[in-house]
């Protein structure tokens, strides 16, 4: 099996959109003998990642949490805040949460490359 790499211009386009067209490549979806236990998907490029279009009120609204393990620790930082800070990892947050929880998740994810 050979792997394509498939080049997508994020500009003016959302952010759910683009991330499930990058998962569909990953898995290998459009392939005709896609079975979910393979990893037969393809290279991704995504660029103009800082002009992306982020929808209705989620930059005010849609919260990244994450925990620290102690009482207390948990750490909430708003879309926006985050798309600011680094939009690369808004687009490969969204794309892994789209991706099964398994062993080929990690395999997949490799195979994503953001520029800006």
């Amino acid at each position: 099996m050979e792997r394509q790499t498939h080049t997508i211009d994020a500009r003016n386009r959302s952010l759910g959109r683009v991330a499930v067209e990058v998962a569909t490549f990953l898995r290998g979806k459009q392939r005709a003998q896609f079975v979910p236990y393979k990893d037969e998907g393809d290279f991704v490029v995504v660029k103009n990642i800082t002009q992306i279009r982020i929808t209705g009120r989620k930059e005010t609204q849609k919260f990244y949490y994450r925990h620290s393990g102690y009482p207390g620790g948990i750490h909430a930082k708003r879309l926006r805040e985050f798309f600011e800070k680094d939009p690369k990892q808004v687009l490969r947050l969204a794309v892994l949460r789209m991706l099964p929880n398994n062993r080929l998740r990690g395999l997949q994810i490799k195979r994503l490359k953001i520029e800006e």
